[in-house]
């Protein structure tokens, strides 16, 4: 549970058809083994205690009170057991029978929580046993042993120690109806809902079940445990297949293998999803007095996570998605430039062309949304601007991308415009430090801002997301243009859409797009080695990016806390990097972030592909003069 993260489990256990004794022993051995796994919270299915399929046996009181004991036993069983568990059960009141879920924990009953929508179609006939919850208002009575327990259909439960581990039950037919109680429960502050399912199946069912769960959690920004009954129930008249899914926020987290028994284990981070719901201004917040909480104590303990965190959150990691996802983006990026040319009536654009991998994107990008509007590619104007760090490669291959796309290609040495500005403003050549560098990169901007005047065209800006974040960019110098197509394309990203750029290339431009790839990531300031190779690597100054687009990711997105970064990241790299190493680099990424917002508070337009990105017009809105103390704070005593 700490970071935020809540392990639960969904079982499935074997039963006995109204063999309550056999039931309840089965789900006290599910219990103990979820807890010995380290979840917080195990949902059954509905009615396991005796069975979704006992018919008219439901009326027998035998049965009812058989039910009862069985609750009991496992109330009494699982008292020292710091999990809570949610069991499927009928309990007569007064003159009626009700399908119901009963919340247990540490010797207790928390509450008891009546389904509401009661089926009567098709294989279904409840409504023959079953009355529905919806009219019964809170009430108590004596039940299991556990004295006055609490009934009723609006309980949100919520751990003391973590109020964001906070969960509502819905029972089977209340997911598939158009007025789901989770809405309402999700809505009053419910992180997790929990389903006690038993659905029958049939061709074509299980999809739609999985689909259904899924965007569930999406809609309501919500864990959500689906638990499915499977062997042991009758199959008189219908299969059961225990499809036990939890999902999270729209995405699936595991899914049981059908047609089997056992238990399913996810990580729900009830964190991040009270920072998602925090950010969707329109989630809605209900705060109905109808609604009673039942609070219990869980000791906050360390979740030993069985879910992973991708190294590239950026970057999807099915080969198959991943060459949609790169169509798709090099698209939008294409569509928003192919636009701003179209309403601007201009048909030229000047890009400074580096042969390295920002630049080479927005080349693609250039190419693209010439094409799209069927203008000549001539009237895409490449500039290469060697100076003194420029080597032979990265000028050979920004000259070949130019010659292979069929673009016009400018060489303009600047060597001596800024050998004429140090002398100008009285600088020392040999003193290779931030003058020396910006005065270059300064210089660079002023040709394509002059050129674009020559062409009536549009300067294409380069830089990428990642280099914002860190402010890796000279201010007025590559930080400014008049249409920065790769504003929302962090560092990692970038490589990928040029990669399947080159996957669909051949000849010269498929060799000269995998060179680029192959190519030190570097602003090319400083002067080359000996041997004539980049000496200035931009990762060995500021870190690898796959790292910083890591911390970016769960900084902007979700709002996370340095310490839960960290802790993501030690779990995702640690096949590459040490802790000491992960730390130093995220405190330089907070900084950075912190320090450099000026830059990105008068960022050019460009077109937002994805969900993190740093416009001060879109996305994010943060004062170039924050403090960073808190945010270094939180971090410096992780180890």
């Amino acid at each position: 549970m700490k970071y935020g993260f809540v392990k639960v489990a969904a079982a499935t256990p074997q039963i006995r058809v109204a063999d309550c004794e056999f039931n309840a022993n089965q789900i006290i051995a599910q219990i103990e083994e979820a807890h010995k796994n380290g979840a917080s919270l195990i949902v059954f299915p509905e009615l396991c205690v005796t069975g979704y399929t006992c018919s008219d046996l439901f009326l027998q009181s035998t049965l009812l009170k058989a039910a009862e004991n069985a609750i009991e036993k496992i109330v009494k069983a699982t008292d020292n057991l710091d999990i809570v568990s949610v069991v499927g059960t009928p309990i007569p009141h007064r003159q009626s029978l009700f399908n119901c879920a009963v919340v247990i924990f540490k010797g207790d009953i928390l509450g008891i929580v009546p389904k509401i929508n009661i089926p009567n179609y098709s294989e279904f006939y409840e409504a023959r046993h079953f009355t529905s919850g919806a009219d019964s208002d809170e009430f108590f009575f004596e039940y299991a042993g556990c004295g006055e327990v609490d009934f009723s259909t609006n309980i949100i439960f919520k751990s003391k120690q973590m109020p964001d581990f906070s969960f509502a039950v819905e029972i089977c037919e209340d997911l598939w109806v158009s007025n789901s109680p989770s809405v309402y429960l999700a809505t009053a502050g419910a992180n997790i809902i929990c389903n006690l399912s038993t659905s029958d199946d049939v061709i074509g069912k299980a999809q739609y079940r999985r689909d259904l769960v899924k965007m569930q959690s999406g809609k309501l920004v919500c864990g959500y445990i689906y638990s499915d009954s499977g062997f042991g129930e009758s199959t008189t008249d219908m299969v059961f297949s225990g499809q036990n899914i939890i999902s999270e926020n729209a995405s699936i987290l595991a899914e049981s293998k059908r047609f089997t028994t056992g238990i399913t284990y996810a990580d729900i981070d009830v964190e991040k999803l009270s920072s998602e719901r925090r950010r969707i201004s329109t989630y809605t917040c209900n705060n109905d007095d109808k609604i009673y909480f039942s609070a219990f104590d869980m000791d906050i303990k360390q979740t030993k996570l069985s879910r992973t965190f991708a190294q590239t959150p950026f970057v999807p990691t099915d080969k198959t998605d991943l060459a949609n996802r790169c169509e798709e983006i090099i698209t939008m990026q294409a569509t928003g430039l192919a636009t701003r040319l179209a309403h601007t009536g201009i048909k030229n654009v000047v890009i400074g062309l580096s042969g390295g991998l920002d630049s080479t994107l927005a080349l693609i990008v250039c190419v693209h949304a010439f094409d799209m509007l069927s203008l000549d590619r001539k009237n895409i104007h490449a500039v290469t601007m060697p100076c003194f760090g420029t080597t032979k490669r990265t000028k050979s291959n920004a000259q070949l991308l130019a010659e292979a796309y069929g673009v016009s290609f400018e060489d303009i040495d600047i060597t001596l415009a800024v050998r004429q500005h140090f002398s100008d403003i009285n600088h020392d050549e040999a003193i290779t430090n931030i003058t020396y560098e910006n005065s270059q990169a300064r210089e660079r901007t002023q040709i394509l801002m002059d050129l674009s005047n020559k062409y009536n065209g549009l300067v294409i800006g380069t830089g990428d997301l990642s280099e914002l974040a860190l402010g890796w960019a000279t201010y007025n110098g590559d930080h400014m243009s008049m249409y920065a197509v790769n504003v929302s394309i962090p560092k990692t990203l970038v490589r990928y859409l040029t990669a399947y750029e080159a996957e669909k290339s051949d000849g010269i431009l498929k060799n000269v797009l995998l060179d680029v790839l192959d190519t030190p990531v570097s602003p090319e300031l400083l002067p080359p080695d000996n041997n004539g190779e980049i000496a200035q690597k931009t990762e060995d100054v500021v870190g690898p990016y796959e790292l910083h687009d890591f911390f970016l990711y769960y900084l902007v997105r979700f709002g996370f806390a340095p310490s839960k970064i960290y802790y993501l990241a030690k779990l995702s790299f640690a096949d590459k990097y040490d802790n000491a190493v992960i730390k130093e680099w995220l405190t330089v990424f907070v900084k950075r972030f912190f320090t450099q917002q000026f830059k990105r508070s008068c960022l050019p337009d460009g077109p937002k592909v994805g969900s993190v990105t740093l416009s001060p017009r879109g996305d994010w809105r943060m004062p170039s003069d924050a403090s960073v103390k808190l945010w270094l704070k939180d971090l410096e005593n992780e180890d």
